[in-house]
């Protein structure tokens, strides 16, 4: 620091330019290509400033890039309003200050991009040697050159006058050499410059690199209205260029709403998605310069089958102009996009049936998420939208039955599927992604019951509970039972003798009741799933609901009461429960082998005995 006077306690800081080029070379940019880009937008705004200061200024202005592949030099020129000495000394070689930014401030509807001040100096993060020649419309019979090799020390020296704008001429380091090349600043300025609305051209082409006009800025002629078909074919043209992975089934305007100015359009894609995919993709522009060609984050959470295309004035960049600032601004034209989404599909539903069939067909899991994100959503697409079942995918309404919808929480069936299959009733896969909250949302809407098969009050509404005396019920767990509670109970189809279900949170309890759950789990984490299972009386992790029903199971149960032991029958029963169950019940080690053993043998013993 330096002292401004003799005993003053006042002191200016001084910077040290060697470490902030350093900055902006290997901390601000992700890419060192980017200041090429900020070397651009400083001929646009000189061009936009020309236009607002000389009122008779010509209008077929241009920004013009050549690369020179054998002195590994880069120039870029405008037919801007060119820089006086002053303006030289003022601005240009003047870190943080910029003509843009005070015109800016002055009237900020110009479409002028640059800020910070710091575009120039971005030109030392490629370059060892810098030339800037330049002519101002204001002094059009003088033109100067300024020269730096380190943007600390330069010279400006009066040059012969050209016609107004300026020409910045950068010589390469040696590490950047490479991008001395036509054919890659082509294909860096197309993405860059692409929706700019001066135009750009690279090396000496005759067309520029921003020449497709987007869809929101070319209206119809005034009192013409434009066939929704015919703008569905541009706006997927366009779309079509920015979206490299998926092809766009159909776009949805983004119009100004509230705080945000935003416009462009957002596309579905048409590949498939399951319910976590998350293929979001938008690119963001700020006044015409892209910003950010991943600004997933300004799409909701649950549209990852959505692009898109938005510009913006009002948005704030960061300093390296490839982020935003996460303030009012930006939190409006996330939530301006997430209502032209929701819009979008609402007249997609009522106005476009095909599209919306595809629409469903390619993204139906992924819109049950989405539905549970917006009530408009679920009102939307409630009656739409299919759920997994084991009779495959069916509208929420074609699994009620007697006001009651079944859903089966395990991935491993086992027979509560069979029992279902019996039924001819189909049961939603619970383990599905959304599935158990979209019909809990739905149920609750069309006011109707869940049972959640699996769970200990879903099985009580399941299975209607009995009464055998307690000696029947020891001899019954005895003969019939693997390690399962045995629950007397009555049930439909009366066909099927028994069921054997999984007790979730028995089994959850008899996980974290282990000794090596303590080396799994953290003490805290470990202490509060203990004590949610500490209420859970049920120990066995399975139960057999025995069918009294059935008339097998009744004739059983009447030899028991005449006090005799049909231990075949009992053999019999074992064995159906092991044969059904062993395929589908994969927690259960039952002995498949020994069960069909029990079985042969027994069938000649009844046999035998004319039973």
């Amino acid at each position: 620091m330096r002292a401004l006077q003799p005993g003053s306690d006042c002191f200016s800081t001084e910077v040290n330019l060697n470490g902030l080029i350093e900055v902006l070379s290997k901390h601000l940019y992700s890419t060192p290509i980017v200041a090429v880009r900020e070397l651009v937008q400083n001929g646009h705004d000189a061009i936009v400033r020309r236009r607002i200061e000389q009122p008779n200024a010509p209008q077929d202005n241009q920004i013009r890039v050549t690369a020179d592949v054998a002195h590994s030099i880069i120039t870029i020129s405008d037919t801007g309003a060119g820089l006086t000495e002053s303006e030289i000394h003022g601005f240009l070689a003047t870190v943080g200050v910029g003509y843009t930014r005070m015109l800016r401030q002055q009237d900020d509807d110009t479409g002028l991009i640059g800020m910070f001040g710091l575009g120039f100096l971005s030109a030392f993060v490629l370059a060892k040697d810098v030339s800037v020649i330049t002519t101002s419309w204001q002094t059009p019979e003088q033109g100067w050159k300024y020269h730096s090799t380190d943007g600390q020390r330069y010279s400006v020296t009066p040059c012969e006058a050209t016609a107004p704008g300026t020409r910045v001429i950068l010589k390469l380091k040696d590490e950047y050499s490479h991008l001395a090349s036509n054919t890659l600043l082509e294909r860096v300025l197309s993405r860059y410059c692409i929706l700019l609305h001066e135009p750009v051209y690279v090396g000496d082409a005759s067309e520029p690199v921003n020449k497709l006009l987007p869809p929101w800025r070319d209206a119809a002629p005034e009192g013409v209205t434009l066939h929704r078909a015919l703008v569905q074919r541009k706006n997927l043209a366009f779309a079509a260029q920015f979206e490299s992975s998926f092809e766009p089934i159909c776009t949805m305007p983004v119009t100004p709403l509230g705080s945000s100015d935003a416009v462009g359009i957002l596309w579905i894609q048409d590949g498939a998605t399951y319910g976590t995919s998350d293929n979001r993709n938008l690119s963001l522009f700020l006044r015409g310069m892209l910003l950010d060609d991943e600004a997933r984050e300004l799409l909701p959470p649950w549209a990852g089958f959505i692009g898109g295309v938005i510009e913006s004035s009002t948005l704030t960049p960061t300093a390296s102009r490839e982020d935003l600032q996460r303030d009012e601004i930006w939190h409006a034209v996330r939530d301006a996009l997430t209502e032209s989404l929701i819009a979008g599909l609402s007249d997609l539903a009522q106005n476009q049936p095909e599209l919306w069939r595809r629409v469903l067909l390619r993204h139906n899991e992924a819109l049950l998420g989405a539905a549970l994100c917006d009530d408009r959503l679920f009102d939307l697409l409630k009656d739409r939208l299919q759920v997994p079942t084991s009779k495959g995918a069916l509208l929420a309404k074609d699994l009620r039955v007697n006001n009651s919808i079944n859903i089966l929480l395990s991935q491993d069936g086992g027979f509560e599927e069979m029992l279902f299959h019996i039924l001819q009733r189909p049961v939603a896969r619970g383990d599905r992604y959304a599935v158990v909250p979209f019909l809990r949302r739905w149920a609750s809407t069309y006011h109707c019951r869940i049972i959640e098969v699996g769970t200990r009050t879903g099985n009580e509404q399941l299975f209607s509970l009995a009464d055998l005396p307690d000696e029947q019920v020891t001899y019954l767990e005895t003969h019939l039972c693997d390690g399962e509670q045995l629950i007397i109970s009555r049930f439909e189809p009366a066909v099927l003798p028994l069921v054997v279900t999984l007790d979730r949170e028995a089994e959850l309890k008899q996980i974290l009741e282990q000794d090596d759950a303590d080396k799994r789990m953290s003490t805290a984490a470990l202490m509060l799933a203990r004590q949610f299972t500490s209420q859970i009386k049920q120990t066995k992790t399975s139960s057999l609901y025995l069918n009294l029903n059935n008339p097998c199971v009744m004739q059983l149960v009447a030899a028991l009461q005449h006090q005799r032991q049909p231990i075949a029958a009992l053999k019999v029963l074992k064995s159906l429960k092991v044969i059904l169950c062993a395929g589908g019940n994969k927690h259960q080690q039952w002995d498949l082998h020994q069960a069909l053993d029990d079985f042969t043998q027994v069938i000649p013993t009844l046999i035998n005995n004319g039973e």
